[in-house]
């Protein structure tokens, strides 16, 4: 870890360390399929070409959620513990992995067993909320206010599905303004201001939230649907970017050496406009985290405040050819994570270390002073946020996986560090990525014999996770025929349950 020395350099001379002394309230902003280079506090930790990969000076400035990253700690390398929707966010909210949550893939509903930081936070005197896209309780979309509410106390404004882009309220409660001729609601953004547009009426509910008068600490969390597709934003950000400024990723452009299925380049077709409306969402967003910093510093709470802006997973936006998530590239897993803990976390604090979403509970209760009795598999960074140490025993690693099971068959699963990523499937050829050589990932090492030490610490790493996590990737034959080839001194690398497996299948498919 080390301290940033230019990142917003004119704004931390301005910010002194503050504690109150009281217990502090927690904000957590949480948006969906958010490509980390679109903020600023990540561009500045980037070179020009990593910075600005959708052609140079081509940026949406985001100057309230950068304070937040200068008031406190950016995380250089933070990544989806599982980068889709619910598996990501049921790790976030219990610190475990998603294949012990019930909610190892999209639309299956957690656990009723499951702690959340929220619980505990409750337990321990917080008055709790929350607003905005859950994806936690099964299929029900929208899902208004879900009856299992995890520790959440106020969830009027919790929705479980959908990427709504317009909402109101009516006697009845909460609902989906934009509909079609049969009532059902669907996505249009028709006639939406800054008062229905889905990210500005959640950010009014949390602003709302916290001008309540109360005497106890606060925990909300808003989890906001954009930008998360489809691409459109209201007035005025849906014309504020030239569509013709946006370049197709240098990424998508190359044909890449020896890449597993998941990297390979797509002959995509790259869409300007989709790129520009997806920039609007994000200056929305960023705007109304000023609205909220507003909020916050009227109130006098701003110095008394934890807040925190992430994201559930990425999206490709472009590289490699690709859109979405779901794949071990950078785009798709690595996300956003800034936190301001005034007399907490020093202003200017960069993470550079691995840390994944399976580590947001553990870590934030070791930021708050607070103890659960429920194991957690993820890990407490709270020490690397406070003074840069990492705890006895520390290991850079982030485990990072999709699919295995009988509802999410397939897949990866992958060891991530903050310079290396070991990626192996049951159906696909394994990986091994150099960050420091290869930012973008177009040259998979696992072939290459000078990095066979590599591939051996790492492998030694995911066989001990497959072994203590209950990821049923453990129990797929041609992962663990990579792993036992992998920890071992062969140097000639040989596939053959992966190869039978794929001989099975085609003659399936035949």
């Amino acid at each position: 870890m080390s301290r940033i020395t230019s990142l917003c350099r004119s704004v931390l001379l301005l910010i002194p360390i503050l504690s109150t002394g009281a217990t502090p309230n927690v904000i957590i902003i949480q948006t969906d399929e958010h490509n980390f280079r679109t903020l600023g506090c990540y561009r500045a930790l980037l070179p020009p070409d990593q910075a600005f990969i959708w052609g140079e000076g081509v940026k949406v400035d985001t100057p309230h959620i950068d304070s937040i990253a200068a008031r406190g700690a950016v995380c250089a390398r933070y990544y989806a513990t599982s980068p889709v929707c619910t598996p990501s966010r049921a790790a976030l909210m219990t610190g475990m992995y998603p294949q012990n949550t019930g909610s190892i893939s999209n639309d299956v509903p957690m656990l009723d067993t499951m702690e959340t930081f929220a619980a505990v936070l409750a337990a321990n005197g917080y008055e709790t909320g929350y607003a905005g896209k859950w994806h936690l309780d099964g299929d029900a979309k929208p899902g208004w206010a879900p009856e299992r509410r995890f520790g959440f106390a106020d969830n009027r404004f919790m929705f479980n599905r959908g990427h709504w882009k317009k909402l109101g309220m009516d006697e009845n409660g909460p609902k989906v303004l934009s509909v079609d001729d049969r009532g059902r609601p669907v996505y249009s953004t028709e006639g939406a201001d800054e008062k229905s547009f889905t990210t500005d009426f959640l950010m009014d509910r949390v602003i709302e939230f916290v001008r309540q008068k109360r005497a106890a600490p606060y925990c909300f969390m808003v989890s906001i649907p954009d930008p998360h597709g489809p691409n459109t934003v209201r007035a005025p950000y849906d014309t504020m970017f030239d569509p013709s400024a946006f370049k197709q990723p240098q990424s998508a452009l190359a044909k890449g050496a020896r890449l597993p299925s998941f990297a390979q380049v797509l002959e995509d077709r790259f869409n300007q406009r989709q790129m520009a409306q997806y920039f609007g969402m994000v200056r929305c967003i960023d705007d109304n985290v000023g609205r909220l910093i507003t909020a916050l510093r009227e109130t006098g709470q701003f110095d008394n405040t934890m807040l925190i802006f992430t994201s559930d997973h990425g999206d490709m936006c472009g590289e490699h050819g690709r859109h979405n998530k779901g794949i071990p590239c950078e785009g798709s897993a690595r996300i956003p994570f800034v936190i301001a803990a005034p007399g907490i976390i020093p202003p200017g604090t960069v993470i550079h270390e691995a840390l994944g979403t399976v580590d947001f509970k553990p870590t934030l209760l070791g930021l708050l002073g607070l103890k659960t009795n429920r194991v957690m598999q993820g890990r407490d960074a709270s020490a690397l946020f406070k003074d840069g140490g990492a705890p006895e025993g520390w290991k850079d690693r982030a485990f990072v996986r999709i699919g295995g099971g009988e509802k999410a068959a397939g897949g990866w699963v992958a060891v991530f560090t903050r310079r290396h990523k070991l990626v192996l499937s049951p159906t696909d050829d394994p990986a091994l990525f150099d960050l420091d050589s290869d930012p973008f990932e177009m040259t998979n090492l696992f072939h290459d014999s000078a990095r066979r030490g590599v591939i051996r610490d790492l492998a030694n790493e995911l066989k001990n996770y497959l072994a203590t996590s209950g990821d049923p990737h453990a129990k797929s034959a041609p992962v663990m025929a990579d792993i036992s080839w992998a920890v071992s001194p062969a140097a000639e690398y040989s596939p053959p349950a992966r190869e039978k497996a794929r001989r099975a299948r085609a003659e399936r498919e035949d």
